[in-house]
């Protein structure tokens, strides 16, 4: 059982002893293990004792190649599926996380570890946190699954007529029924009226609102559009490294070419408009990058880009004709003194008509992350701008061909947009989570940044916003020469082996790129803050003892 129990990791399978096997080898092994032992339901022994006369329809057909053991009547196998899809990388879920998981089963079973549980840092999931939801929100959503609870007197009026206003906007009054590809009409609505408050006036029109099951599905519907062309007419996309996995994923799926600008780390991760225009004349000559991805506040670095730095951009964008997408998911998530969320449509039309009437843009937004880290609702939205109306049809036609997003996500998505109101009965209490939520993640920012930047060899830059640390860590040459030879980045090696000592689970800044011989890793900042002060505590004695160990 332990042996079997290896095979049910993807990528990579970890023994003991760190030593590192690629998984069809381990599938190979294990398999023979199962059909040649005495033990084994598939070996001649047990066959005999149990009256079974042949092996298993299918084994014996069986064939070694270098990838695995697989049928030769087999379809679908590792040589014959997409390439693009194996390709796709995405770090915050990948071996360190399967890892993680493996461990916590091992802790239930009763394993002997250093530490008593595994505490997730490595992705932004605010509720798996023990973050509490905003009550106003769950009231609303509650009364739209279960429309009797109209009847119930425990419920505040505006909950009710927000739930109502919904529902009739649903086919047969139900969160069940399909809703519009584009969303329902209402929702889009108000998130045109929330765009419109949000930026000061600037208008904008509910058509060029679709919602989206996050800002994840957005995203890769724009890059759909967006990637075309073979050799050096094929699209590029340039994306900020480090970056989110969820970019270079899509784009290796889509068979697009990734175009790396390199955020300044020593300038608190801001964009520099020299590294643009080097990116860009790079990638000319092999490609024909056409979309520039922007995300403010930046995740994994945690950075809020100044309005001088958007302008910069934008002017960049009409000069080099590029598309431009700018990810907008935290932008409730602003901590530092004299940072502020601008967006980018609000600064693209106070430049002027020559930009705001030919820059293309798409920006998203999400229920996912800011106060709200209702992540399992994939509530989202995207508003376009300056669309090609051709294009936009196509549009509309893709959507429809998932027919629509999650409605209980876009019903959610509607409460982000109409929250309370003053005046209404649920406004103190709406404001009162709303804050407190905001506040502590502002705390926790700052106390991230402070005790990281007291560990030799840990440099954190400040947690302008978003949810995540993507400190610096130096590594001695002895650990990065030791990964190597296990195959392994080195942060990778320095982050499994703190998972393994600590219980610990970080991701490796190689899993979101990084310039050259620097080496990082990000945490997210959304543990409790008793739980963030032992995480950190315990990531600081873990340096200082892997530096020791490795010099």
């Amino acid at each position: 059982l332990s042996v079997l129990r290896v095979i049910t990791r993807e990528n990579y399978r970890f023994f003991g002893n760190g030593a590192q096997y690629p998984a069809g080898h381990l599938t190979s092994v294990v398999r023979s293990v199962m059909i040649h032992s005495p033990l084994s339901p598939f070996s001649s022994q047990s066959r005999a004792l149990s009256g079974v006369s042949k092996p298993p329809r299918g084994l014996v057909q069986e064939k070694m190649t270098e990838n695995a053991v697989f049928s030769q009547n087999m379809v679908l196998t590792i040589d014959t599926m997409n390439p693009n899809v194996k390709k796709v990388e995405y770090a915050v879920r990948g071996p360190i996380v399967q890892r993680a998981v493996q461990i916590e089963k091992e802790l239930r079973e009763g394993v002997k570890k250093p530490f008593t549980e595994v505490i997730k840092a490595n992705i932004g999931d605010a509720h798996a946190m023990g973050q509490q939801p905003i009550t106003f929100f769950r009231q609303v959503l509650a009364l739209c699954s279960y429309p009797e609870l109209l009847k119930d007197n425990m419920f505040p009026e505006d909950a009710k007529s927000r739930a109502r206003r919904i529902l009739q906007a649903c086919g047969g009054s139900s969160l069940g029924a399909y809703s519009a590809s584009q969303g329902i009409d209402c929702v889009r609505q108000d998130v045109a009226r929330y765009i419109e408050r949000r930026d000061g006036g600037v208008p904008c029109d509910p058509d060029n609102v679709y919602l989206t099951s996050g800002a994840s599905d957005g995203i890769v519907t724009m890059l759909k559009l967006l990637v075309c062309g073979e050799g050096a007419s094929k699209t590029g996309v340039m994306i900020s490294i480090p970056q989110y996995p969820l970019y270079s994923a899509a784009l290796a799926e889509l068979g697009a070419v990734q175009v790396n600008y390199y955020l300044n780390e020593e300038k608190c991760w801001s964009m520099d408009l020299s590294e643009l225009e080097r990116s860009l004349a790079e990638a000319r000559k092999h490609c024909n990058p056409k979309v520039l991805c922007i995300i403010n506040p930046g995740n994994p670095t945690g950075q809020v880009q100044s309005r001088q730095c958007i302008e910069d951009v934008i002017r960049f964008a009409a000069k080099e004709h590029l598309f431009l997408m700018a990810d907008e998911v935290y932008q409730d998530n602003v901590y530092a003194e004299g940072c502020q969320f601008h967006s980018f449509k609000k600064v693209l039309f106070e430049l002027g008509p020559q930009y705001s009437n030919t820059v293309e843009l798409v920006s998203f937004h999400s229920t996912s992350k800011c106060y709200m880290g209702e992540c399992g609702f994939r509530g989202g939205y995207m508003e376009v701008i300056n669309m090609d109306p051709e294009v936009k049809a196509q549009l509309i036609k893709l959507v429809s061909v998932r027919l629509c997003p999650a409605v209980p996500g876009q019903a959610l998505m509607d409460m982000v947009v109409n929250s309370p109101q003053p005046g209404e009965p649920s406004y103190t209490t709406f404001m009162k989570e709303r804050t407190a939520i905001l506040s502590l993640l502002a705390e926790k920012a700052k106390l991230t940044e402070e005790i990281l930047n007291t560990v030799p060899g840990i440099t954190c830059n400040p947690v302008q916003g978003a949810m995540y640390s993507f400190p610096n860590i130096s590594l001695p040459q002895k650990a990065i020469k030791e990964a190597k030879a296990l195959g392994q980045a080195p942060d990778m090696f320095y982050c499994m082996k703190m998972l393994e000592e600590t219980g610990i689970c970080l991701v490796p800044g190689s899993g979101f790129g990084q310039k050259d011989g620097t080496y990082h890793f990000r945490m997210t900042i959304l543990p409790p803050t008793d739980k963030l002060k032992l995480l950190l505590a315990k990531v600081k004695e873990f340096h200082q003892k892997f530096t020791r160990q490795y010099s």
